[in-house]
């Protein structure tokens, strides 16, 4: 059942599931859903009653979740236009040749194609090939500092995510999206040490913040600086 409530300006969307319980609780996924779990026979309205009691701290996570939902606007990959790498921005400069290629060179990324519907598959293949490389030197040092919490990840792998910047599976595997090549350092060693956290909290508890904070004092800054990076 879907639902939802009013608390001040915002509206908070909500799905109900009832079963032999004792206790209502709320879980904000990653996906900024928020799931109630009600014991049978509780009704909509203390459902909502309680939603409205937490709902200062529900759009606390769904905030903190949005910094992991890439959002960029899509691109029309035509000269002038402005792309990230690492945080900067460049001019895409676009021309037609026989070889080609993408160079960063200045200010500007210089991409030479047969033709200009090519431009959009060799930026993205430059971008791949630059995260696969960059992401893990940065995610080196970090994996390194970890092993004093007796965890190191099975893997590292990179898989585009829609919605999320990245993840880590039961098994220890972290997976990022290759678009974090676009943002800040900083941003990235983020990202790579809250998926770390996860290896020793599974779930976003007191203690993994905690250990994100002790691991990352300026981990809001860098979490800010993603957020606007997706507008």
């Amino acid at each position: 059942m879907v639902s939802a409530i009013q608390f001040g300006s915002k509206t908070i969307q909500f799905s109900v599931s009832y079963s032999e319980r004792k206790s209502l609780g709320i879980t904000v996924t990653p996906e900024m859903e928020v799931l109630v779990k009600a014991p049978v026979n509780t009704s909509i309205a203390r459902v909502k009653e309680k939603l409205i009691k937490k709902a200062p701290w529900i759009l606390k996570q769904q905030s903190y979740f949005l910094s992991f939902h890439p959002k960029s606007p899509p691109k029309k990959y035509v000269s002038g236009e402005t792309h990230l790498y690492l945080g900067r921005q460049y001019r895409l400069r676009i021309s037609i040749g026989k070889e080609e290629s993408v160079k960063l060179i200045g200010k500007f990324i210089e991409v030479t194609a047969t033709n200009k519907s090519r431009a959009k598959a060799l930026l993205s293949e430059w971008y791949l090939n630059h995260a696969q490389i960059k992401l893990s030197t940065i995610a080196a040092p970090l994996i390194e500092k970890f092993k004093r919490h007796k965890v190191q990840p099975s893997s590292i792998v990179l898989r585009e995510m829609p919605t999320r910047w990245g993840s880590c599976t039961p098994k220890g595997k972290i997976i990022l999206n290759p678009e974090l090549i676009k943002a800040p350092k900083g941003c990235i060693e983020y990202v790579i040490i809250h998926e770390l956290c996860h290896l020793v909290h599974l779930n976003h508890s007191h203690e993994f913040f905690e250990l994100q904070t002790r691991e990352m004092k300026d981990w809001e800054k860098w979490k800010r600086k993603l957020e606007e990076l997706l507008v």
